[in-house]
């Protein structure tokens, strides 16, 4: 596709890509497949641009800034992110397409949305690369602020939002009603998030994982993800439920214990109500919160657990 595809078309094998880029050719096919692109064994089909790729990757692990590990986890988050981003924009200019009313064959469908992409294609690449340097400095700041003595962990409290019985919904409605429902549910979270200066770590369909440095600005995340999604009446149930502690920041996710327990909690916690572990109704001010401990429970990973249902006094 004009715009898109490079204008020289594929003349290379992976052989020749690595003799180019000055690589193994088991570490082009490594930084290939990081990329999120799969091998095509002896056949050339490499092109200027795929060396160009890897070259750039190549120099700067030339200067010793980075290892070649870490050029491998660096291009994955590439890649994972690229690809997401791509089925996104792929799909909401379908989307666009669809709503132009007019019918058209499966040919003409995907040649309109080829020439929707053309038309905002550079800038687009603009805005990309603007959010990168934006949210960089965030990164950097966050990174200054941290007081951790680890810089591989930061201290947060974790929310987890869960839609209540979303399989058992999504079999009563149409494929297009259940991709409308998602979007509406990750951009309401978001946005919420966002407002109380926090983070989107991930988005499963039917859940969000957030995290804020702040236990309270977390607790009015979570509380307002009930009132814009919860108490919509055009809208199903949320569960969320919030831990504190220690996580571990690895290629734009969070791992640790705070992690899991919050995604174990919506499994105890009532519809539309926010439900914390111990660690964060400690942290919470009680001249402004109401806690209540709830009867001691098995949860999966952490053995018996007293969660804590919580409100604004």
């Amino acid at each position: 596709m004009p715009g898109f595809l490079p204008e020289n078309g594929p003349r290379y094998t992976a052989e020749e890509v690595a003799e180019r880029t000055g690589v193994s050719l088991d570490q082009a096919k490594k930084l290939w497949r990081s990329l999120g692109f799969a091998e095509a064994g002896s056949e050339a089909v490499y092109t200027e641009a795929d060396v160009a790729a890897l070259s750039t990757v190549t120099e700067i692990m030339a200067t010793g800034v980075i290892d070649f590990d870490l050029a491998v986890n660096l291009t994955r988050g590439v890649g994972q992110t690229m690809a997401r981003l791509s089925d996104w924009e792929t799909s909401a200019l379908l989307h666009h397409v669809e709503q132009l009313g007019s019918p058209l064959d499966n040919r003409a469908f995907v040649g309109a949305a080829h020439e929707f992409a053309e038309q905002f294609n550079k800038p687009f690449e603009e805005l990309l690369v603007y959010a990168w340097r934006r949210h960089m400095i965030a990164a950097l700041a966050r990174l200054e602020a941290s007081q951790a003595e680890d810089h591989g962990t930061i201290q947060v409290s974790v929310g987890f939002a869960d839609i209540v019985s979303f399989t058992a919904l999504s079999n009563t409605l149409s494929e297009e009603k259940i991709g409308d429902l998602v979007e509406i549910f990750e951009s309401r979270c978001a946005d919420v998030v966002t407002l109380q200066q926090g983070r989107v770590i991930k988005s499963l369909g039917d859940s969000v994982l957030f995290v804020n440095d702040d236990p309270i600005r977390a607790y009015d995340t979570a509380e307002g993800i009930i009132n814009v999604i919860g108490r919509d009446p055009r809208m199903p149930d949320v569960r969320v439920g919030l831990a504190t502690g220690s996580v571990v920041l690895r290629l734009g996710d969070v791992f640790g214990p705070p992690v899991n327990m919050a995604a174990r909690l919506t499994a105890v916690a009532r519809r539309n109500r926010i439900i914390v572990d111990e660690a964060t109704a400690e942290l919470l001010p009680p001249e402004q919160f109401e806690a209540r401990r709830l009867p001691a429970r098995p949860v999966r990973g952490f053995g018996i657990v007293e969660p804590v249902a919580v409100r604004r006094g």
